[in-house]
């Protein structure tokens, strides 16, 4: 049994190590490249009119002509994925991102009674949902923030750093 739990201790060792090395090596780039799929493909659907939240955008920035404003939303998504992507003036992407994560939280504030079943802040709706999940990118795009470097040009190493 010693020898046996001395060899599963060692592979076990080794399979961590290797998980290790793996989210520590790759993970912040793996993030930052599931954010630039997640804001192109979300920015390039409005901008088409194939968006399933268009109708909730409209609802919500109900001031602003829809027509006008949901295909210039994708856009800005666009241009937030393509900066992620490319590491273009990433402060201001990551400030394009922030606004545009704040703007998504609108609907709890301004529409509760389609965020909100009943009106009770602790039962969500589909929409609440949608809405609620954006903590988890705002989350993810302060994790890509904490790897921008002050004064001086990022490396790809620093990048997935």
């Amino acid at each position: 049994m010693g020898k046996v739990a001395t060899a599963f201790g060692w592979l076990w060792e080794k399979l961590d190590q290797g998980m290790i090395w793996f989210m520590s090596t790759l993970g912040i780039w793996i993030l930052r490249v599931c954010l630039v799929i997640v804001f192109f493909w979300f920015g390039l659907l409005k901008v088409i009119g194939k968006s399933p939240v268009a109708e909730l955008v409209a609802q919500t920035v109900y001031w602003v002509s829809p027509e006008a404003f949901v295909p210039f939303l994708g856009i800005w998504e666009m241009v937030v994925g393509l900066g992620l992507l490319f590491a273009v003036a990433l402060r201001l992407t990551l400030f394009l991102f922030w606004l545009q994560m704040a703007g998504t939280l609108l609907v709890l504030v301004l529409r509760p009674d389609i965020a909100f079943q009943g009106g009770n802040p602790l039962l969500l709706t589909a929409e609440g949902e949608f809405v609620i999940k954006n903590l988890v990118l705002i989350a993810a795009g302060l994790v890509v923030g904490g790897t921008v470097r002050r004064g001086g040009k990022q490396t790809p190493e620093q990048v997935s750093d």
